[in-house]
This record gives structure tokens, sequence and C-alpha cells, in this order.
């Protein structure tokens, strides 16, 4: 199968080419700033965004958050199962 991918620069106007499984830390930013983050399990998400601001939103279960974001913290955070959509 021919991968659609290949021939494609990253940029972001167009899809994240990996997702990571996130850990939530109030120190270290994430190893690649995300595009956006996917949300398993529902709850609080305390996030430094790209802007350099710490914002926190409550998400449902199954939840896409279209904020680039560097960092994920564990205090204010309980929602699980966080994923950042990434340009690898």
């Amino acid at each position: 199968m021919q991968n659609p991918f290949s021939q494609r620069s990253g940029g972001l106007t167009g899809p994240a080419t990996d997702l990571i499984p996130v850990t939530p830390d109030d120190t270290t930013d994430l190893t690649t700033y995300a595009l956006a983050l996917y949300v398993e399990t529902g709850g609080m998400l305390s996030i430094d965004t790209v802007a350099g601001q710490t914002r926190s939103v409550e998400v449902t279960g199954f939840s896409l958050l279209p904020v680039g974001t560097r960092r994920v913290r564990a205090t204010g955070t309980t929602a699980l199962g966080i994923h950042a959509m990434v340009l690898a």
C-alpha cells in the first residue's frame, strides 16, 4: 500500500504524524510539543500552552483538545489516557 504521507512535508495545517503517551509532570516539558491532546478518560487537564500560559480545562472521555501544548501538569490533572498528537 502506498503511504500518502511519504511526500508530504510536516506542517500545522495537516494531520499529526504520531501519537505519544503523556505522563503528566509539573516540571518537564513534553519531548515534542503537541499539536493537540487526545484524552481517553475525562477529567481536568492542567496544561502549559505553546503561548506560555497555564490553563485548566475539564474534558470528557475520548476528547480531542486542539491546543498547542508544551507541558501537561501533574498537579490539577485528573484525566487519564492522555496522548500528544505530534509531528514526528
